[in-house]
């Protein structure tokens, strides 16, 4: 059995659709495997009126699915109580204090206290605020912290001043930004394939890498998502945080040690090396973006044909760049990035393009990039692309795959990302969380790109649907003797 966790944990929002889907079956799996036992309670807050057992019913049937044990499922859910609250009305934040010093007595819960937001982003500051200023953070605790969902900021303005507010409420260390990539099971397989190998370790530089690319592409289109959609794009949607925080991984320093301060001090070794294009001339160098039209079989329309989306957009679908960091690791090594949608296939991964060997072997034979595949969704696993013999009698070379694939028995019992992120912040764990200096970096970046883009009028759509993109998204790579590893 784990060690038990002592918490108490408010879920801001706990009527929402994230909760019920995510946040309720992910904490049942941490009282299933042990995490949680008898120190704990868990308080759900939103405008809805509600009592605490009509709540009880609502966790009852979001974790219906996993309750194999229904005596175990009804422990757990009797842990749950519910507070009806306006988050922006400060004195209705007294009620919840009453609530939580009887839990923390009820339960013995040390102080410890996690409030997680699962709320509009434009509130985040004010709930902090108020639970500093209604003393809910308490003073006798181990811990208390705060989770974030993204976005965190809609540019690196607004970022700053969500910042500035929780700042003045929360320690950055007690701050936990949610990135729900760096919870998947093969983003973290990254730091375990890099620093695990000597191989791959000693090689993960500007001498032996030709280039780096990360692909996030998607199937679908924009669905019912156009009112959000039509103000962030690709760029902001997918680049600003999921892209970024997965280059992170990939462009850090070797930490010191494997702890969350000396990987965040890694990481933002690299973020503040990233080379960030402020005029329009150099975003147009280095980055492309598109806007999907109709399928070539008709079957999808086009995204200016979406509802809810202005008849002019000149937003975003598709976005491809290349990233250069100051520092010399990196010295010369490009960092290409994509992500779209409306592409040929659903596919989240990572692919590390080695330089070609020195070819002894003579003229008639020639050799491939060394290719390591990191593949994140939708099925995990690791691909190893070599050189190796011909069957042929004369000597020549082909390239292998040594792959391995996730086995469906390894995905079962593999934690959800939220799941392993609501246990990373209990237990204090801040590696797998963006912290501000990341975030902020990336912003600034992503600022400066649309800034550039603002300023101009693009010809759209410019990529057919199920396709891989525009086709300067592979002019991109061309104009450095590169290509795309993943052809979709």
């Amino acid at each position: 059995m784990p060690e038990e966790i002592t918490t108490l944990l408010t879920f801001f929002g706990g009527t929402g659709d994230l909760a019920k889907r995510k946040l309720y079956p992910s904490t049942y799996n941490l009282f299933k495997k042990g995490f949680l036992q008898e120190h704990f309670a868990i308080v759900g807050t939103a405008r809805q009126d509600m009592t605490n057992d009509e709540f009880r019913e609502v966790v009852r049937t979001s974790i219906a699915d996993f309750t194999e044990d229904k005596a175990n499922a009804e422990a757990f859910i009797e842990h749950f109580y519910y507070i009806q609250q306006d988050i922006t009305d400060q004195a209705g934040y007294a009620d919840m204090l009453a609530l939580n010093n009887k839990l923390d007595a009820q339960y013995d819960l040390k102080g410890n206290r996690i409030f997680y937001m699962s709320v509009a982003p434009r509130f985040f500051g004010t709930v902090a605020q108020c639970l500093n200023s209604e003393g809910l953070i308490t003073k006798n605790g181990e811990f208390n912290r705060l989770m974030i969902e993204k976005p965190f900021g809609s540019s690196y303005e607004t970022a700053e001043k969500l910042q500035n507010e929780l700042s003045e409420a929360f320690d950055e260390n007690q701050i936990y930004r949610i990135d729900h990539y760096l919870g998947k099971e093969m983003v973290q397989n990254i730091a375990a394939v890099r620093f695990g190998n000597p191989l791959f370790d000693a090689a993960w530089n500007k001498d032996y890498i030709e280039n780096i690319q990360v692909t996030l592409s998607e199937v679908l289109g924009v669905e019912e998502r156009a009112g959000y959609y039509d103000t962030a794009g690709a760029l902001r949607d997918m680049i600003q945080n999921h892209t970024m925080q997965v280059i992170g991984w990939l462009a850090m320093e070797k930490p010191a040690s494997f702890n969350d301060k000396e990987i965040r001090a890694a990481k933002n070794a690299a973020f503040n090396s990233l080379k960030i294009y402020n005029s329009a001339e150099e975003v147009a160098e280095n980055f492309v973006r598109g806007q999907y039209g109709e399928s070539a079989d008709g079957s999808q329309k086009k995204y200016l044909d979406e509802m809810d989306v202005p008849a002019d957009s000149q937003n975003n679908t598709f976005v491809a760049g290349k990233l250069q960091f100051d520092m010399p690791r990196w010295e010369g090594v490009p960092f290409y990035i994509r992500s779209g949608k409306r592409l040929a296939a659903k596919s989240t991964r990572v692919d590390v393009v080695f330089k070609k060997g020195l070819n002894i072997f003579g003229g008639d034979v020639s050799l491939a990039n060394p290719v390591l595949s990191i593949l994140i969704d939708p099925k995990g696993g690791i691909e190893f692309k070599i050189n190796a013999k011909d069957i042929k009698s004369a000597f020549d070379t082909r390239t292998i795959d040594l792959a391995w694939q996730v086995s469906d028995e390894d995905k079962a019992v593999t934690p959800e990302p939220y799941e392993r992120m609501i246990h990373d912040a209990m237990n204090g764990d801040g590696s797998n969380f963006a912290d501000w200096n990341g975030v902020g970096t990336a912003w600034r970046f992503v600022d400066a790109i649309q800034t550039a883009w603002d300023a101009t009028k693009e010809q759209f759509p410019n990529y057919v649907s199920g396709s891989m993109g525009p086709a300067a998204s592979d002019e991109l790579l061309a104009k450095d003797d590169n290509e795309w590893i993943f052809k979709g």
